[in-house]
């Protein structure tokens, strides 16, 4: 749905509003026009209920607004001595049209210094549950939300096990496209294992400023652009359906590359604009190798001492690693069982049908790749046969289906259609950026499926409050609390966060037993 849309539906809430309470308005001794206003009757209807003002912008706030919507309805009932369970029940399931029945068939009054306490235990922790989910709600979409890596493509900067907060703010937060939906879940709900959202309607895309831009190997959280699946790694039962952009997979990369950027992939180093990309310091490029061997080598020893810390296979004296970083290969060279080591990679012009953009006049594989141009805002890149496998997705889907607009490629001979015309070059209306893994060999990423288009970002990773190795079924105490960005090897905070805690309870304590001897 169009902004315009948006509004259109907006007013004819506001008249719905006004036709079904100016008449409990005038009860509680204000005007019946106040109810038609839009926006002030809300700040006079929180005045009427008892309730704070900036509650109105909670009626405002995506996916909030769902909860408090039914709150207001029934504070509103109560408000004029409705307050038993079937007023309750009816005000909810009715969708607050139940207030219609009130406003004009029944002689209320008005109710102006109600006791806003919950009557019972009951509604006391309803109440408390329900704020606390807005706050939360509130939290989880424009602040900070937790995630969890569940793949290596980031190891040894990002650890499988790693639980981590994710800045919504650094990038700008994007408002929720999906307007109805549970909250505090992706696209499926825990348990039943059901959809957990709406698919229409469709807020427009909008993002709240951010005060930093995406910049060069940062490790950004975005959401899967080609994402299909019903559900990410729940089950596998083959089903594929259209996703809302905020309801795609969330996946984690690495930015090597920023919208204006010229990008190549040179037997597995990433270079941009003709230079070779220097990673920080906490990032380890790791490649797939085969080692053969005298006998078998310990697997505790590879994890642990030499920290092999991905899939392998074992045939016939001979391995194959997924992923090794410099590092470990060097010891691993060092072991006396390891007879040959040798290098997994394609070689340049080797086409892999699976990389994108899967077409063979770019005969391109995970360690061969480009150049290839990543689109910037307001750039105009020339659109003939040639060029057209590399930016038909963005044109069609990206700034296409996705924003609203009905845009059709097709080809006459040599001419490049669009929606019927032709044209011989485009110019983009959004940024797009190329994310990879570390693990240059075993890692889903830009490669496979191309471009990122801003509107798919999510936010930044900056904190890991909690990291659980899953192969030694231990805490990996020294990651916790460490920050993400930085350089040199990661600082765990977690005594200054343990110190600050045990600060504040023995505050607590203190300041409520000298209130104690006070009274």
């Amino acid at each position: 749905m169009s902004w315009t849309g948006w509004f259109i539906f907006f007013l004819i809430v506001q008249v719905i509003h006004f036709a079904g309470t100016w008449k409990l308005y005038q009860i509680a001794g204000r005007k019946a026009w106040e109810a038609a206003v839009p926006v002030y009757n809300s700040v006079v209807l929180m005045k009427i209920i008892n309730r704070p003002w900036w509650w109105t912008i909670l009626l405002f706030v995506p996916i909030v607004n769902l909860i408090m919507f039914p709150v207001v309805w029934v504070e509103t009932l109560r408000s004029f001595g409705r307050n038993s369970t079937t007023d309750t029940v009816l005000g909810i399931l009715t969708l607050g049209l139940y207030i219609y029945y009130i406003n004009y068939t029944q002689n209320v009054t008005y109710i102006k210094d109600r006791s806003l306490k919950p009557r019972t235990s009951t509604g006391e922790w309803v109440s408390s549950i329900l704020f606390a989910v807005v706050a939360a709600t509130i939290v989880h979409t424009y602040i900070m939300q937790p995630f969890t890596i569940p793949t290596s493509s980031l190891e040894k900067t990002l650890l499988v096990g790693d639980f981590l907060f994710v800045s919504k703010f650094h990038y700008g937060a994007r408002a929720p496209m999906t307007p109805i939906a549970f909250p505090m879940v992706h696209d499926t709900i825990p348990v039943v294992h059901s959809k957990s959202y709406l698919s229409e309607p469709q807020i427009p895309y909008f993002r709240l400023p951010g005060f930093q831009n995406i910049k060069h190997n940062d490790i950004v959280v975005f959401n899967w652009p080609v994402d299909t699946v019903n559900a990410f790694q729940q089950y596998g039962d083959g089903k594929y359906y259209y996703k809302p952009i905020d309801k795609k997979s969330n996946y984690v990369k690495r930015c090597v590359a920023l919208p204006g950027d010229s990008l190549e992939v040179r037997d597995g180093y990433v270079f941009i604009n003709g230079k070779k990309n220097d990673l920080p310091d906490r990032a380890r490029i790791q490649f797939s190798y085969e080692v053969k061997v005298n006998g078998q080598l310990n697997p505790e020893m590879l994890y642990n001492r030499y920290d092999i810390t991905d899939r392998y296979g074992y045939g016939n004296n001979t391995y194959r690693f997924a992923a090794i970083s410099e590092e470990s290969l060097n010891m691993l060279k060092n072991n006396p069982n390891v007879v040959e080591i040798t290098r997994l990679h394609s070689e340049k012009g080797q086409w892999d049908q699976g990389i994108f953009p899967n077409n063979q006049n770019y005969p391109w594989n995970n360690d061969f790749f480009g150049p290839l141009y990543i689109p910037k805002q307001g750039a105009t890149v020339s659109i003939t046969p040639e060029t057209l496998p590399l930016y038909k997705r963005v044109i069609e889907v990206y700034e296409g289906s996705e924003l609203g607009i009905d845009n059709k490629i097709t080809q006459s001979g040599t001419e490049v259609l669009l929606n019927g015309k032709a044209i011989t070059n485009y110019t983009f209306k959004m940024d797009y950026y190329w994310m990879m893994g570390d693990n240059r060999n075993n890692s889903e990423d830009a490669r496979t499926w191309g471009f990122v288009p801003f509107n798919h970002v999510v936010g930044k990773p900056v904190f890991v409050w909690m990291s659980w190795d899953g192969i030694n079924k231990k805490v990996r105490w020294e990651r916790l609390f460490t920050t993400v960005g930085g350089s040199g090897k990661p600082v765990s905070y977690l005594m200054y966060f343990v110190i600050v805690v045990i600060g504040w309870f023995a505050f607590d304590f203190y300041r409520k037993r000298k209130k104690g001897a006070k009274k």
